[in-house]
């Protein structure tokens, strides 16, 4: 099967971004997102997911547990279960990255209060 941000299941998170599921199924999740630029998620950690971040275009702003990375088109990053992370786009340009996700992350988020 063939899937594309054009006819794969999509939605919208946080302050007007966008999520297009690729691959869906309780084991294996991926995802392309898609944040303008000064936009952010919600710090916040999974119970049983371990994911990666792989970026397309733009520029990240990670946040992984103490620590702050920058990562570029071409660059990934990944988190255990367990890791309180948050990603961030400082620039003002659109950020797209696939977030892939075992098993799925849908379901195992737990926000952290700032």
């Amino acid at each position: 099967m063939i899937t594309s941000i054009a006819t794969a299941a999509h939605y919208k998170w946080g302050a007007d971004c966008d999520g297009w599921h690729l691959l869906q199924s309780d084991q294996l999740s991926v995802i392309q997102e898609l944040m303008p630029g000064g936009t952010d998620e919600a710090l916040h950690y999974h119970s049983k997911a371990q994911q990666v971040f792989y970026i397309l275009e733009g520029i990240a702003t990670f946040k992984l547990q103490n620590d702050t990375y920058t990562l570029i088109k071409g660059e990934s990053i990944t988190v255990a279960p367990g890791a309180i992370h948050q990603l961030l786009n400082l620039s003002d340009s659109p950020l797209s990255f696939l977030v892939i996700s075992a098993p799925k992350a849908h379901g195992d988020r737990i926000n952290i209060e700032e």
